[in-house]
Order: C-alpha cells, then sequence, then structure tokens
C-alpha cells in the first residue's frame, strides 16, 4: 500500500458542481483500489453538498497532511477554518476565493512530491482573480507553480487526443501569437508526451491549418505557407513524426482523425469544439509538459445545474483514472532508466513495452 498513487483533489468553485461530481466519484468504493485519493477543501463544506444530493452513508476520512492518508477510505485536509455560505448557482467572490485556497495547498502538497498527481475540479476564471491569481486558468498557474518551462493543453480520451498551440487568449490575438518556434514547441512536447505518459513508441501527429481550407495554397492566406509548413517541416527534422496542415472541418468531419495518435490545432476553439462533441462526457484536460501531473474534467461549473443533482461525475472518473496511468507509466519509465544506468547497459526502444498506435 505504501507505492498506491496518491491522487489530491482540488474542489474547484464551491458553488458550482464541482463537489458534487467529486462526491459521486469518490462514492464508487472501486475507485479506490486503483488510488489514494485525497481532497482538499473542508468537511462542512462537502457535507453541505452531501446533504444536498442525499448521500447519508458517505463519510470523509479527515486527515491532517497527506502521508496520515487512508488507502481504503475517502480522504479530506481541511484548508480553512471559517465557515463558508454556499450559494448554488451562483458565481460570487466567495466561491473563487475557497476554490483558489483548496487550489493553492494541493498545488503546494504536488510540488513538495507529498502527493504524486492533482485533479483540479473547475474553477469560475473570473472569480478566481486576485492578487495570487492572475492566470487565465489552472494550466498557467500550474506552469508557475511547478516552475515548468512549457506546458500543452491537451485534451484525451479514448477515441481522440487534441493538443492546441494556443490557449486561453483573445481572438484577436490568435495569429500573432502562432509562430513557427511556438508551434515546434508545442509538437516536441506533444510528441515526448505521448511517449512518455501513454507510451505510444512512434506517435503520428497530424497538425490543423490556421485559415478555412487551410489556406487554400495562399489564397486564403498566407500562414500555412509561411508558418506551419516549415515548423511541420523542422518538427520533422527533430524526430516528431507529424504531417499537415489539414483543413480542420473536413479533417474532423470525415473522421481522419482516426488515423492519428494526436492532433495539434492552432487555437482553443479550433480544438475544442471538435475534441468535445466526439467525447465530452468522457474527456480529460490534460497539461502536458508539467514536471508534475495534472488532469480535469472536460466541463465547467455547472452553475446552471449545481444543486440539482444532475451533474454526470463520467468525465471526472476518466480524470482520475488518467492521472493514475499516466503517473503509473512515468514510475515504470523511471525504473527502467535506472535498472539500466544501474546495470551499465543500454536502453532501446524494444525495451519499453509500449504500443505503436492510438489505443
Amino acid at each position: 500500500m505504501s507505492n498506491k498513487i496518491k491522487i489530491g483533489i482540488s474542489i474547484g468553485d464551491t458553488n458550482g458542481i464541482g463537489l458534487e461530481v467529486i462526491l459521486k466519484t469518490l462514492s464508487h468504493n472501486s475507485i479506490l483500489d486503483y488510488c489514494t485519493l485525497i481532497v482538499y477543501g473542508h468537511t462542512k463544506v462537502a457535507s453541505y453538498h452531501r446533504k444536498a444530493l442525499g448521500l447519508a452513508d458517505f463519510a470523509f476520512n479527515v486527515i491532517n497532511a497527506p502521508d496520515a492518508a487512508s488507502p481504503k477510505k475517502p480522504n479530506l485536509i481541511n484548508c480553512w477554518e471559517e465557515d463558508v455560505k454556499i450559494e448554488l448557482g451562483i458565481s460570487n467572490d466567495t466561491g473563487g476565493k475557497y476554490a483558489l485556497l483548496s487550489l493553492q495547498r494541493a498545488t503546494e502538497a504536488l510540488v513538495k512530491g507529498e502527493i504524486d498527481a492533482l485533479v483540479t475540479a473547475p474553477i469560475n476564471k473570473h472569480n478566481i482573480q486576485s492578487d495570487a491569481f492572475k492566470f487565465p486558468g489552472h494550466t498557467e498557474y500550474l506552469q508557475e507553480q511547478s516552475n515548468s518551462n512549457d506546458v500543452l493543453m491537451f485534451m484525451i480520451s479514448e477515441d481522440i487526443r487534441v493538443g492546441v498551440v494556443t490557449g486561453h487568449i483573445p481572438v484577436k490575438d490568435i495569429v500573432q501569437s502562432i509562430t513557427k518556434e511556438q508551434i515546434v514547441k508545442k509538437l516536441v512536447l506533444m510528441n515526448e508526451s505521448l511517449k512518455k505518459d501513454f507510451w505510444i513508441e512512434k506517435p503520428k501527429i497530424a497538425v490543423l491549418g490556421l485559415n478555412p481550407h487551410a489556406g487554400d495554397n495562399g489564397l486564403l492566406g498566407k500562414e500555412e505557407e509561411t508558418i506551419i509548413i516549415p515548423a511541420i517541416q523542422e518538427a520533422f527534422d527533430k524526430g516528431v513524426i507529424c504531417f499537415g496542415p489539414y483543413p480542420a472541418d473536413g479533417f474532423f468531419g470525415n473522421g481522419s482523425y482516426k488515423q492519428f495518435d494526436a492532433v495539434l490545432a492552432m487555437y482553443h476553439d479550433q480544438g475544442l469544439i471538435p475534441f468535445k462533441t466526439i467525447a465530452f462526457g468522457r474527456g480529460v484536460n490534460f497539461s502536458a509538459g508539467l514536471k508534475i501531473v495534472r488532469t480535469s474534467p472536460d466541463h465547467g461549473t455547472g452553475y446552471d445545474i449545481a444543486g440539482k443533482n444532475l451533474a454526470d461525475p463520467s468525465s471526472f472518473i476518466e480524470a482520475v483514472f488518467a492521472a493514475t496511468h499516466i503517473v503509473q507509466h512515468r514510475r515504470e519509465q523511471e525504473a527502467m532508466l535506472s535498472n539500466q544506468l544501474r546495470s551499465g547497459g543500454k536502453i532501446t526502444e524494444t525495451q519499453f513495452d509500449i504500443k505503436d498506435d492510438a489505443s
């Protein structure tokens, strides 16, 4: 049990569906067979949501530190002392304040190595803003906190994986943010993640164009010819098996994405609209490239259904399993590397039992 993976959970906006999907996830006792789960929040807030859901038999094991966590029970660490007023379905400063306190404590434990991964429940990117949080979202915050050089927003599911060159920025800023260097960085990050985190030996990546019809040979824009195609060639020269640029509409419409292990889109909606159309409710947001492991469900705070017992926990459950599998893959790879270094041998690709497909 000492080697069992510990997953921390931040509760997100206290007025949203975060705690609902968390409690529903933890109510599946079988999930504790795979990992030890630690929620960063407060017993009274959790109790309010538990009562709203009618989970009379559910109880947390309250602890003070991750090393006291029970591998057989859902655990909770209290992150504040004061009472919190819950107003389900309402966006206010209170929901953002305590979402941040939860995230800060969980992130601190993650960076220190007290937990192995973090699954984040949805925040409201507006009401969480403060002197301590001036970021477009979780991804950028965790990049800074973990002192990571770069990060890739990587949406993953059994059916499709999509990353984006530009994330949470206004549409008007997209064109000037897309450079050859940025595309190459994201392709290298995606390639490394597919190998390290998903154990795909020779991943094949599709790259989308920026303009309609991928520029139509320059008629509808020059970015494909001047930026994207040179970036694909440079990444290919670096060992990344990548192809494109493909027109985004037909690429998803005719199912071409099924022929690739992952897709790199140029901007947020270009990638996430088709991803959520194909995999919504089963998709996971993974922050690839970080030194730490973080996943989240593919939905938001769900104010419109908060407190109505309507939230589907499927995506959150998938996020927990994804975090567990990625940590396990990294552990196994580190063990293999360590064994090889001790024995003085050379590591070959065939020594890694990894799959050369999109599964």
